[in-house]
């Protein structure tokens, strides 16, 4: 098959997670001409949100904290819709003898979530582009330095730039893409980068109300027993939909937690009613192939979170990162995806760098 004629942008963005869209939207209102690539067939990387009812559930993140200044501006410029975190109750505490409740909730703590869910962010800001910005299912698969920037090759296109952006976790970008003249110290740098929830299996259980509030539980929970680790209440605004969810990580290579053991557990800790849930998700991220590392779990270095040198383009200033592993603020959070995605615009308007119009 002939390859398709290299079409030319200021910046080619690799990925459609709040990093991404976030850098390309920022390049768009500084009347840069850029497009997307997204390897899935939706937005929103590891912002994943499901319907429940007459609301939306997180399989992905979830929360933003006080004090995370983009994420708020964000929320004001798309007019999405917040609500503070359940904390009222007590907690649940599962040893390996029998269950306790602990007073008070002393697991979580003050937080923000979305109404219509996280990925409201991602679909709200790839919203604003023109027709055509955002290329799903177009994976891109090398990044070559030419003369005047760089080529793009993607599954289905092919893109000349003066700059690439890589909104995708550093350690999947070099295990997915190859690119051509990477320096070996960013290249090792970034393939011992741990992927945020790479080696993560999410639980979420959708039921008729939050029962568990009824009897001053506060839907928090910690187990050394497992497959869950924690719980918490990922019920909607007032209680609808209502919902418990739970992050499990199995050991590598086994496979996630079945259905009969996670609702036995949930019936263990919050009573009968929870081993009946209406809907009940168990969503493996390790089998996200944008997402997942052969050696996910081995990855446990987060000292090269925000690493400097993650904070300067590399390729000679042509390639910038933009994942949330990449912040020196808020790493792991969508906050540092945004904080990514600022630096990298920032290098690339203050470069002056263009090659269109």
């Amino acid at each position: 098959m002939t390859p398709p004629e290299a079409r030319r942008v200021d910046a080619v963005v690799i990925g459609a997670g709040p990093g991404g869209l976030y850098a390309a939207s920022l390049l768009h209102r500084a009347g840069r001409d850029v497009v997307v690539l997204e390897a899935r067939d939706r937005v929103g990387g590891r912002l994943l949100s499901v319907e429940a009812g007459a609301g939306r559930l997180d399989l992905g993140a979830s929360w933003y904290w006080p004090g995370e200044q983009r994420v708020d501006a964000v929320v004001r410029m798309l007019g999405l819709g917040t609500f503070a975190q359940h904390l009222d109750g007590d907690m649940v505490y599962q040893p390996l003898g029998d269950v306790q409740r602990i007073s008070g909730n002393q697991l979580d703590v003050p937080s923000s979530r979305f109404e219509r869910g996280a990925q409201a962010v991602a679909t709200g800001l790839a919203a604003g582009f023109p027709e055509g910005t955002v290329r799903l299912a177009d994976a891109a698969r090398t990044i070559t330095p030419i003369a005047d920037g760089v080529e793009v090759d993607a599954e289905h296109s092919r893109w000349t730039a003066s700059q690439v952006v890589v909104g995708v976790a550093p350690a999947t970008a070099v295990r997915a893409i190859r690119i051509d003249d990477l320096e070996p110290s960013i290249r090792e740098l970034a393939a011992a980068t741990p992927v945020w929830m790479g080696g993560t299996v999410k639980v979420v259980a959708h039921y008729d109300r939050p029962f568990w509030r009824d009897v001053g539980l506060a839907g928090s929970a910690f187990s050394h027993v497992g497959p869950l680790r924690e719980i918490h209440d990922m019920s909607g605004p007032g209680g609808h939909p209502a919902a418990l969810f739970g992050f499990a990580q199995p050991a590598p290579g086994m496979p996630p937690p079945s259905r009969d053991r996670t609702l036995d557990q949930l019936g263990a800790l919050f009573g009968d009613l929870a081993a009946e849930p209406r809907q009940l998700w168990i969503h493996d991220w390790r089998a996200e192939a944008t997402i997942a590392h052969p050696d996910a779990l081995g990855l446990t270095d987060y000292r090269t979170y925000g690493h400097e040198r993650y904070q300067h383009p590399a390729l000679e200033g042509r390639l910038h990162w933009a994942s949330t592993e990449t912040a020196p603020v808020a790493p792991g959070h969508i906050e540092g995806a945004l904080a990514a995605a600022e630096r990298a615009v920032a290098a690339i308007v203050g470069s002056g760098a263009t090659t269109s119009g």
